[in-house]
C-alpha cells in the first residue's frame, strides 16, 4: 500500500499493468473520508495482494483531482491496465465497499474465464464445466464463473442452471446474464413437454431454435427466433422475441451477435 503518493504515473498507472489499483481520494478535514479510509486500509491487507491501496491527498496533488474530476471526497476510483475501470463517491459502510469490489476486482481468472467462453462456443460444455467448477471452489462469489456454469448447465440440466445463477445478487453487473439464464432454463423446460406449445405453423421453427440455445449455437437460435418474430410474434406469448433478448443479455450488449441481430430484430419489429 502506498499513502500520499508523489508519483501517481508510477504508483496507479504503471502498476494497474501488474495489479488492479484503488486509489482513495482523501482529505485531512474530510470527516467521512476519515471513516472510510481505515476501512479500505483494512480490506486492502485482507485481500492478500489481490489488490493494492493508494491514497492521495486531493489537497496536496489537486492537479490529479482536476485531471480525474474529483468534485467530492471520499472518491475511489479503480484503476485496471492503465485505465480508470469503476468508481464510488462517498463513506459507503463496509459492507456495501465489501460487495462493490467483490464485483469490481478483475479476477485472477481471467484467462481460464476467456476460455470457458470460448468452450462454450464450441459447444464443449464438459471441457468449460471442469474448468469453472475449481475457479468457483476458489472464488465462490465469482458472479461471471457462476453465469458461464449456469450457462453450462443450460445444456443438461435447466433446472440446475437456474439454480446456480439464483445466488448472484441484483447489484452485480453480471444480474442481468444471470436473470438471463434464467429466462433461457424456463423456455428449455418447455422442451420436456413440446405438445404443450401451441399449434402453429412455427412451432417446428422454435422448438428448434430453443434446442440450439441448449448446444450454446447462439447464433442459430437467434436466426431461427428471429425467423420466428417474422412469422408469428405472438407465438408462445411473444416467447421468440424475448429469447433473443435473454440472448442478448447473456452475451453482453458489445458481442458481435448482439451488435449484428439488435439491429435485425429492430427492423423485424417495425
Amino acid at each position: 500500500m502506498v499513502y500520499d503518493t508523489d508519483d501517481f504515473a508510477t504508483d496507479v498507472i504503471q502498476r494497474s499493468h501488474t495489479i488492479p489499483v484503488l486509489v482513495d481520494f482523501w482529505a485531512e478535514w474530510c470527516g467521512p473520508c476519515k471513516i472510510l479510509g481505515p476501512v479500505l486500509e483494512r480490506l486492502a491487507d485482507e485481500s492478500e495482494g489481490e489488490w493494492e491501496l493508494v491514497k492521495l491527498n486531493t489537497e496536496n496533488h489537486q492537479d490529479v483531482a482536476r485531471q480525474y474530476g474529483i468534485r467530492s471526497i471520499p472518491n475511489v476510483k479503480l484503476f485496471v491496465d492503465g485505465e480508470k475501470v469503476d468508481e464510488f463517491v462517498g463513506a459507503l459502510p463496509e459492507p456495501k465497499v465489501v460487495d462493490w469490489l467483490r464485483t469490481a476486482i478483475p479476477s485472477k481468472y481471467i484467462a481460464q474465464l476467456a476460455g470457458a467462453r470460448h468452450l462454450l462456443t464450441e459447444n464443449r460444455i464438459s471441457s468449460a464445466i471442469e474448468m469453472l467448477q475449481p475457479i468457483l471452489a476458489d472464488e465462490p462469489s465469482n458472479d461471471e464463473a457462476t453465469v458461464l456454469l449456469g450457462q453450462a448447465f443450460l445444456g443438461s440440466d435447466h433446472r440446475q442452471a437456474g439454480e446456480i445463477v439464483d445466488i448472484v445478487d441484483i447489484g452485480s453487473k453480471h444480474y442481468e446474464a444471470a436473470e438471463a439464464v434464467k429466462t433461457l432454463a424456463t423456455v428449455l423446460g418447455r422442451l420436456d413437454n413440446v405438445h404443450q406449445l401451441g399449434e402453429s405453423s412455427v412451432r417446428d421453427a422454435y422448438v428448434a431454435a430453443t434446442r440450439d440455445v441448449r448446444s450454446c449455437a447462439y447464433e442459430s437460435a437467434l436466426e431461427g427466433f428471429l425467423d420466428v418474430v417474422r412469422r408469428d410474434r405472438q407465438y408462445d406469448k411473444d416467447g421468440a422475441r424475448k429469447m433473443i433478448i435473454a440472448i442478448f443479455k447473456l452475451l453482453g450488449e458489445d458481442h458481435s451477435l448482439t451488435r449484428k441481430y439488435r439491429k435485425a430484430l429492430s427492423s423485424a419489429l417495425h
